[in-house]
């Protein structure tokens, strides 16, 4: 880590870090009694409805003893999962989390009811490891999914478990209204605050804490939710759980005869469009800031609530979000400054990249973040993992990473811990704008994350034409800074990458590349004033895992003010169908 900027935010983040852990620990010996450390769980009175869809086939691997969780697979050979070591930190919050429960209901089979009391049960005795169960977001799913799933795991039950599950939601409960006062990072905030509103709608005997809850929850969704619908982290995923819980948490207020939050519903009536927004014909979302691959079966549950004739949004600023739409071709772009640190544990290095479909066939995509593997999910966080320009093969954006002298990396190691992967640095100015006119639509952006390292300002330029079937695109990179600011006058090269969904083919020809879909469109690619190139790339947000792919990669070099001009044109069309609608 040279010294600069980025080491100055670094180490100011280690003391707002260390300042927040003194405060913390300072508030646990001096704060109050918990709420619910003078009560106690004595029944349950409603199983909220499980929004997230199942799959009675994962009951049989259980049974042969296989678990597979975000993209990794352990064989239990007849023993309790929580006896082994985890695959992956992604594996373990899975795991620990209990959400799979849900595909054991769905069997629908004794002997998927005895398993998951027998697994509850091993969690219940202690097995496992704490650590990895404590977590924050990890406790709040585990409670939300035991309150969900209570009738498969208490049917047929005695009593002594009874009790015993009893307990273990209360001391669920209890850790997460300790956290809250504590002080956790704001995602983990909102988790807890819904996992506690379920609590206190769902048990009898710990009702005040409902009260608590629920104006945490108020608070949290007003300060993290954007007027546009999206999350303050830009992360479609984290904006699609958190959909999957608040909608059934709004059925739990009303089963209740319990005036939901104004909040609550704001929120709802808000994020449900934006979805729309970064969903593509083939119903999954855009890859950027922590997307990998979509269960289309949760978010098409999602959209039922939007209703079949919703339209979606078109021009999502706060969010920085913007979605062209002409004829059968849908362009989605991203047009945002990084999130804020504390919510940028997933966030991409993607400013100005976009992802392009005709039909319900993805054309241009970017990598998307792979299920598990921090260094691979570091890799797909980067600028050329996104189809936009990078320079030098460096990202737009700086993320804390174990790098410095020894003491730096030990710091660095202790902050991911608490923290994550964050974002320390990114482009400081973003600005968009768009305009549609009868035959096209354009949106033009630009930013300066290269501006600190290479005195680059990058801006893009899209233009859409519905009846000629074609998109042209414009990048100009412009020099800024003092001829005698070392780095910052030099040559760089520049590539602008276009990343290819595995399902096009591509060929050169004579005018450029041709790439040719499953479906059997025909598109021409262009470009001019760059070297095109046919390079390798990968696709981590394949439901089967990572898939090998193209990508077309335009070099150049900038010495001074220099702009490339590149174009999509269908050449041939496929018959419409398969579309799913917007």
């Amino acid at each position: 880590m040279a010294w600069g900027p980025d080491r100055w935010r670094f180490y100011r983040l280690v003391a707002r870090e260390a300042a927040r852990t003194i405060r913390a620990a300072g508030a646990g010996l001096t704060a109050p009694p918990d709420i619910l450390a003078r009560m106690r769980v004595t029944g349950l009175v409603i199983a909220p409805q499980d929004l997230r869809t199942s799959d009675a086939t994962f009951a049989d691997d259980i049974y042969a003893g296989l678990f597979v969780f975000a993209g990794r697979s352990l064989a239990a050979s007849g023993g309790s999962p929580f006896d082994y070591a985890a695959p992956s930190p992604e594996w373990a919050d899975e795991l620990y989390g209990f959400g799979w429960l849900r595909h054991l209901r769905a069997a629908d089979t004794a002997l998927a009811r005895a398993n998951a009391r027998a697994f509850v049960a091993d969690f219940i005795a202690g097995r496992g490891d704490p650590a990895l169960a404590r977590q924050t977001p990890v406790a709040a799913r585990r409670l939300i999914s035991f309150l969900c799933q209570s009738p498969l795991v208490l049917e047929g039950a005695d009593h002594a478990f009874y009790q015993s599950f009893l307990k273990a939601i209360a001391r669920n409960a209890q850790q997460l209204e300790r956290d809250l006062r504590r002080g956790v990072p704001p995602q983990w905030r909102l988790n807890a605050a819904v996992a506690l509103c379920y609590a206190g709608l769902c048990c009898d005997g710990i009702q005040p804490i409902l009260r608590r809850a629920t104006r945490v929850l108020s608070r949290e969704l007003d300060r993290q939710i954007l007027t546009d619908g999206g999350h303050r982290s830009r992360d479609p995923r984290f904006a699609m759980e958190l959909l999957l819980d608040l909608l059934p948490l709004r059925q739990s207020y009303l089963s209740r005869s319990v005036e939901p939050p104004a909040a609550l519903l704001r929120a709802i009536d808000r994020m449900l469009p934006l979805l729309r927004l970064l969903r593509h014909p083939d119903a999954s979302l855009s890859h950027f800031n922590g997307m990998g691959a979509t269960d289309a079966d949760h978010l098409a549950t999602l959209l039922v609530y939007d209703g079949a004739l919703a339209q979606p949004l078109m021009h999502a600023p706060n969010s920085g979000y913007e979605r062209l739409e002409g004829g059968r071709i849908v362009i989605v772009a991203d047009v945002g400054a990084s999130p804020p640190l504390p919510y940028s544990v997933n966030a991409g290095a993607g400013c100005l990249a976009f992802e392009m479909s005709s039909g319900p066939q993805r054309i241009v995509v970017n990598c998307g973040l792979p299920a598990s593997g921090p260094d691979l999910r570091l890799l797909a966080r980067s600028t050329p993992a996104h189809s936009t320009a990078s320079v030098a093969h460096a990202s737009s954006c700086r993320f804390l990473t174990r790098s410095g002298w020894w003491g730096e990396r030990q710091l660095a190691d202790w902050l991911i811990r608490r923290r994550g992967p964050v974002v320390l640095s990114g482009p400081s100015t973003v600005a968009a704008e768009r305009a549609e006119e009868s035959d096209r639509v354009l949106l033009a952006g630009r930013h300066d994350g290269f501006g600190p390292d290479f005195g680059i300002v990058h801006e893009r330029r899209w233009e859409l034409f519905a009846t000629a079937a074609r998109v042209e695109g414009r990048d100009a990179f412009l020099r800024q800074g003092k001829a005698g600011n070392r780095g910052r006058r030099r040559a760089h090269d520049v590539a602008i990458r276009f990343h290819l969904h595995p399902g096009i083919a591509v060929r050169g020809v004579p005018e450029g590349l041709e790439l040719a879909s499953a479906l059997g469109e025909i598109w021409q690619f262009q470009a001019e004033n760059a070297e095109i190139a046919l390079e390798e790339s990968v696709y981590f947000s394949g439901l089967t895992g990572p898939r090998r792919t193209d990508q077309i990669v335009l070099h150049l070099t900038v010495s001074e003010d220099v702009e490339v001009r590149w174009s999509f044109t269908r050449l041939a069309s496929a018959p419409l169908r398969g579309v799913a609608p917007g």
